[in-house]
């Protein structure tokens, strides 16, 4: 079983492309003989994570690809890792906003995802798919239920063969006034690499190495 998550709109919008993507990949991959579950979160620090971890127990996945919105990023983004610190920005979608409070109290500092990050890169690049590893996945809700789930699969609920990461894409396209230059791209295109990940996980029992860091 695999599990594809995506968020509710915040801040403002009246959609989320990791929703919609996460949703459309899941019809692609059912198509091509897959057992999915998609599931839509809420952009809540801490109720997400108990939507997620209610999801964990009742579809037992081996695969778990949480997605969410990073606007104004041109590439998909294979998040690298996890840190354990809430500190927002904007509130959620229920008025709270945390600064400098732990994920999981006591947890780790960070995990790293469980995702071929590097192979799923080059498979993405192979497909024609602007593609980045990503070292922050900022510290907002993304982070936060990227560092619960990763803590679940490693100690708690799920915990077993499970692997698991997050992925952030750009807006969709119909997100940006046109001309404006904030960086976007098509939802079937962000469907589509949901999809190319995914097979990669199955088919990738070790990551490649694969060039893919940063500077600063």
């Amino acid at each position: 079983m695999i599990l594809l998550t995506g968020f509710e709109p915040f801040g403002g919008e009246t959609t989320n492309p990791s929703w919609t993507a996460a949703a459309a990949a899941s019809e692609i991959l059912r198509a091509e003989g897959h057992a999915v579950a998609a599931l839509e979160l809420p952009c809540v620090f801490g109720q997400s994570v108990t939507v997620l971890e209610d999801a964990l127990r009742r579809h037992s996945p081996g695969l778990v690809i949480c997605v969410g919105q990073a606007g104004g990023r041109p590439r998909i983004s294979l998040e690298r890792v996890a840190i354990n610190c809430d500190d927002a920005r904007i509130p959620d979608n229920a008025g709270n906003r945390p600064v400098d409070e732990e994920v999981v109290p006591g947890g780790p500092a960070a995990y790293f995802s469980s995702l071929p990050v590097k192979a799923a890169l080059g498979a993405l690049r192979a497909a024609g798919i602007p593609a980045e590893v990503s070292q922050s996945a900022g510290t907002y809700v993304c982070n936060h239920i990227f560092h619960a789930l990763m803590h679940s699969l490693n100690t708690g609920v799920g915990a077993s063969a499970t692997r698991g990461g997050f992925i952030h894409v750009p807006y969709e396209t119909r997100q940006v006034p046109k001309g404006g230059g904030t960086p976007s791209m098509p939802a079937a295109v962000m469907a589509e690499a949901l999809a190319v990940v995914v097979r990669t996980a199955l088919a990738t029992t070790a990551d490649v190495k694969l060039s893919a860091g940063t500077v600063h």
